[in-house]
């Protein structure tokens, strides 16, 4: 009999509970290939890697699939689904980013991608984690805010973040994602992420715009559970060892898990 599946939110609540951080990287099929990837993949082996996101706003190419059967092959860490569509939904991944987009006021991204997505995700045998997602304003229009037809949070209204995460958990979504999305000029605040923090109890994911080692500390420092990078990634492979030891120096002081 095969050994029940762990379970990637009770693990992820665990490090929170214990204030170990995370770090996840943000992979868009449309910009790696086999090449790259693997590079990064060989990378992550001496800068660990807590999870890899796989998604974009558009995923214009089929390999998707491929992209995460070649993780996979050479990788231990887990696969998470970041998608923006319900068609964005193939290949072996561990589980799904289960994304509400709870900033805005456009239903499709609300529940009506969910809807048409349902019978595929039961069928899937993917863990859902259900997750509130927040668009904050970066300092100009990004490809997220664009495609989903809704405006980002204000980057100045850290009362309006929190009082939107509250209801996501009061809702039952399960953790919260604050994101400047793809590109970002500016990561969320450390402001907005503190009173986000003081608001809920879910694990807290922040990503856009944390394209230095001093942004990716002020995040972890504000209240962040796992920071997430992506672009700046992309363009610098190098940068996931700093990252990656921001991230170490936090949880050098954390409880030990047990």
């Amino acid at each position: 009999m095969r050994p029940p599946t762990p379970s990637l939110y009770d693990a992820l609540r665990t490090r929170q509970q214990h204030g170990r951080k995370a770090l996840a990287v943000l992979l868009d099929p449309d910009n790696l290939d086999e090449t790259s990837l693997l590079h990064l993949l060989r990378l992550s082996e001496v800068h660990p890697v807590d999870y890899f996101f796989v998604g974009g706003s558009l995923v214009l190419s089929e390999h998707q699939a491929a992209l995460i059967a070649l993780i996979k092959e050479h990788s231990s860490v887990p696969v998470l689904l970041f998608p923006s569509h319900s068609l964005h939904l193939d290949g072996p991944a561990d589980g799904v980013l289960l994304l509400s987009l709870i900033s805005g006021r456009n239903p499709d991204f609300l529940i009506g991608q969910h809807v048409v997505a349902a019978p595929r995700l039961r069928a899937s045998g993917l863990q859902l984690l259900p997750t509130g997602y927040m668009l904050v304003d970066s300092g100009r229009q990004t490809t997220a805010s664009y495609m989903s037809g809704t405006t980002p949070l204000p980057h100045n209204k850290p009362g309006i973040a929190a009082c939107t995460a509250l209801a996501g958990e009061q809702l039952g979504l399960k953790l919260m994602y604050l994101d400047g999305g793809s590109g970002a000029l500016n990561p969320v605040s450390a402001v907005m992420i503190a009173a986000v923090r003081e608001a809920v109890s879910t694990p807290i994911i922040v990503g856009g715009g944390l394209n230095t080692g001093e942004k990716v500390y002020a995040a972890l420092s504000a209240g962040a559970d796992v920071v997430v990078v992506g672009n700046h990634i992309e363009a610098n492979p190098e940068f996931l060892g700093e990252v990656a030891g921001v991230v170490a120096s936090f949880n050098q002081v954390a409880q030990p898990a047990r």
